[in-house]
């Protein structure tokens, strides 16, 4: 037998505009307690934090107060670096964005967010640093610096909490743009009429910072959650050709948990024509820092085949029949590199991701360290020998 549909539930405008107004007035509160509570733990006080970015002409300097009290979370961007003429600038909602996402993260990452368990973290910055830019001031590559606000961030709290926060990471994107088909002095017009007319960006990036507890992410994305697509879609689509793409040795931070690896790409113009790179890359002069210990990650670099070191950030030449190289930055180290299992190394130098001096110098390894069934240590470290 069938059975009648059920009548649809109607209750009105006037009513659900009720229980949305009943719906925000609770849930802020509902959740501001328990975010509330989490920072609790931690102790009260100022804790200060500075980082040096590579900025465009000249270094920019990130400077942050934290300041944890009963009340909440104020974090005040006071003794930053001022805008500069370029598109690196921050407006204050991406900030407010990143440097909120920076304290979720550590402290009430299980608490949702809305309204009420984000208010009790409060952003300041003054005007016109490079953190607070009004308009007209352009900001189109604001992500080169308002990714690294975490780490800034992560940096504070890790005074508060030494046991609970990472290293930093490479953060900034290390997206690959290049153009070709387009004229450039001193192309012969055979050169330019056989060329196509391409203009292809490439989402890459670095390795993130060692976490308390395990190595830090390879060729990872973080604070941002972008991955690229197949490289052979890329060379399909265009006539890039992906020479190398692979780990870089050694450019994660040594530590007792070793820091996320950058990588190694070159790429060339399979049509034989010069082409433009369009870098917008950080952490080349100011490589991710390790923690309580732990060594700084493996700076960036961009470069040609033929020698060139090229700049961080800019438009520049990709000569016809050259080659760009990029290697995008590791993560920091955590912890006592002298501290690591000696399996942990041992599969790194089988991995590829270590080299046999890195292990022997900056890990105190030998071939000689016997492992138990188990796989955990039964040899003495070379610092113990001695």
């Amino acid at each position: 037998m069938v059975q009648p549909a059920s009548p649809p539930l109607c209750v009105g405008i006037p009513v659900t505009r009720q229980l949305r107004k009943e719906i925000h007035r609770t849930t802020p509160a509902t959740l501001r307690l328990p975010t509330l509570y989490e920072i609790g733990v931690s102790p009260v006080g100022t804790y200060r934090n500075r980082m040096m970015v590579d900025g465009y002409e000249t270094p920019v300097e990130l400077v942050a107060s934290l300041t944890i009290s009963r009340k909440g979370i104020a974090i005040d961007f006071t003794g930053t670096s001022p805008v500069v003429a370029r598109g690196i600038n921050v407006p204050k909602s991406y900030t407010d964005a990143y440097t909120s996402f920076g304290v979720r993260c550590i402290i009430g990452a299980d608490v949702p967010n809305n309204a009420g368990s984000l208010e009790v973290v409060r952003i300041t910055a003054p005007e016109n640093c490079i953190l607070n830019a009004q308009p007209p001031l352009a900001v189109a590559a604001r992500a080169n610096i308002g990714l690294m606000l975490p780490d800034v961030v992560f940096g504070c709290l890790r005074q508060a909490r030494p046991d609970g926060v990472p290293a930093e990471g490479s953060s900034g994107l290390w997206n690959i743009r290049l153009a070709g088909g387009q004229p450039v002095a001193g192309m012969a017009a055979e050169t330019f009429l056989r060329s196509r007319r391409f203009n292809v960006i490439c989402f890459t990036t670095g390795g993130t910072g060692a976490r308390p507890g395990k190595d830090g992410l390879s060729t990872t994305s973080f604070p941002s959650g972008i991955k690229n697509v197949a490289v052979e879609i890329i060379e399909t689509l265009s006539p890039l050709v992906f020479r190398r793409k692979e780990y870089r040795t050694d450019s994660g931070g040594p530590g007792e948990r070793r820091g996320g690896l950058g990588q190694t790409i070159e790429i060339e113009n399979g049509d034989g024509a010069p082409m433009i790179l369009g870098a917008s890359f950080d952490r080349i002069k100011y490589p991710a820092r390790g923690a309580l210990g732990g060594l700084d990650g493996g700076a960036g670099s961009v470069r040609l085949a033929s020698g060139k070191v090229l700049a961080g950030k800019g438009r520049q030449l990709v000569p016809a029949g050259d080659r760009v190289i990029i290697e995008t930055p590791g993560g920091g180290g955590y912890g006592d590199p002298r501290k690591r299992a000696h399996a942990a190394v041992a599969a790194d130098l089988r991995a590829g991701l270590v080299s046999a001096e890195a292990a022997r110098e900056i890990y105190g390894y030998t071939a000689e360290a016997s492992l138990d069934s188990r796989g955990t240590e039964s040899a003495a470290k070379i610092s113990d020998q001695a």
